[in-house]
């Protein structure tokens, strides 16, 4: 199949899966290719950069081609939309591709996003489910997540709040967080250029004012680093708790008993794991199998950067080798950070014809 013929074949699909989610009331709508890079930037910082295609323009500074729908309809949204609401979208979006020159940097999406309700798991159940549907009665493998299970274990630590801010930040790095952890415990020792830094009576001595920061700023990134090098480390204990979290893979509904033993010893899991149980509920009264349904509790931590609870994907199960071919979760921060501090309950996902056709499946 030529390219062209690809093309007109993912648009075909592309509408008959908005037309799932038009039937479930989701409201089409569209979003300029163009966007803002100063908003993506804030919310990623330069991370991004590397992985979109960055332009300027005279008159509206730095853009970047549409990475994702996500952030776009979230600032919609956010900027007037009534609520309750739902939207479902389709069109390209553009990702660099410099470490895997086989995927595509131009794909079609099409999504669905439901915003406001006071029923979270519901609608983290409804999302899931309509998807599902969309995507039935393919050969995919499902898997489910909650980025918040992590993030309240985090914040269960006996360690100083800087350093559990610090970890929250790191969340969707795995590397980071994991060199982060270990040097909070101990098990890591302080970098050398960090200790001869703090070692120096005066370490600004020598230093040339040639950089963005000020002194002031500088003295207090010292004065940070100094209080953390003496905050007693986190307890082997701790660190163990949250190994065994980041290890949970199996069944959900093993997984829900398994978290509700930690949470014995680590009460801040008690919410977000009752929720995860009310979302179980939810989404077997949608008819999913949740006694067979996959739980990773590290799922979405590499590719997902604003989820930040329930997450999910769906994979072309003897086909590995090719991301996934949906993949969504809440996002509630997000809009409080588009929404300049007011933030709604907030749940979607997308999915990738193109890779459902390049894997020889009818989108």
């Amino acid at each position: 199949m030529i390219r062209s013929d690809a093309k007109s074949a993912a648009r075909d699909s592309a509408e008959r899966l908005m037309g799932v989610f038009r039937t479930a009331g989701a409201v089409p709508v569209e979003t300029e290719l163009l966007q803002p890079a100063g908003t993506l930037l804030d919310l990623y910082g330069e991370d991004i950069r590397a992985r979109a295609y960055v332009t300027n323009d005279p008159l509206r500074g730095e853009l970047m081609l549409r990475p994702d729908f996500t952030v776009p309809v979230v600032q919609m949204h956010m900027d007037g939309g009534a609520e309750p609401a739902r939207y479902t979208y389709a069109g390209e979006v553009f990702r660099r591709q410099e470490t895997d020159p086989d995927r595509p940097n131009e794909y079609l999406q099409v999504g669905l996003e439901l915003f406001g309700g006071d029923d979270p798991a519901a609608a983290d159940a409804e999302v899931f489910a309509l998807i599902a549907e969309a995507l039935a009665p393919r050969r995919l493998r499902a898997a489910i997540g909650d980025i918040g299970i992590l993030m309240a274990a985090v914040r269960g630590l006996s360690t100083t709040e800087a350093r559990k801010a610090a970890l929250l930040r790191h969340v969707w790095r795995p590397r980071r967080f994991r060199a982060m952890l270990d040097r909070f415990g101990g098990r890591q020792p302080v970098p050398q250029a960090r200790a001869a830094l703090l070692a120096e009576a005066d370490p600004l001595r020598d230093l040339g004012m040639t950089g963005k920061r000020t002194r002031a700023e500088i003295e207090a990134r010292i004065e940070a680093l100094r209080e953390d090098a003496a905050a007693p480390h986190i307890s082997g204990a701790e660190l163990e708790m949250i190994d065994t979290v980041l290890a949970l893979r199996e069944t959900a509904p093993n997984v829900l008993a398994a978290l509700r033993d930690i949470a014995i010893d680590l009460p801040t899991l008690e919410p977000a794991v009752r929720q995860m149980a009310k979302r179980l509920d939810r989404l077997s009264d949608r008819g999913i199998d949740v006694e067979e349904l996959q739980f990773e509790a590290s799922y979405g931590r590499t590719s997902m950067e604003y989820y930040d609870g329930f997450v999910f994907g769906f994979t072309i199960a003897d086909r590995p080798d090719l991301p996934p071919v949906a993949t969504g979760g809440r996002y509630d921060a997000l809009t409080k950070v588009l929404g300049r501090g007011r933030g709604i309950p907030a749940v979607g996902g997308v999915i990738r014809p193109g890779i459902l056709l390049s894997a020889g499946e009818a989108a």
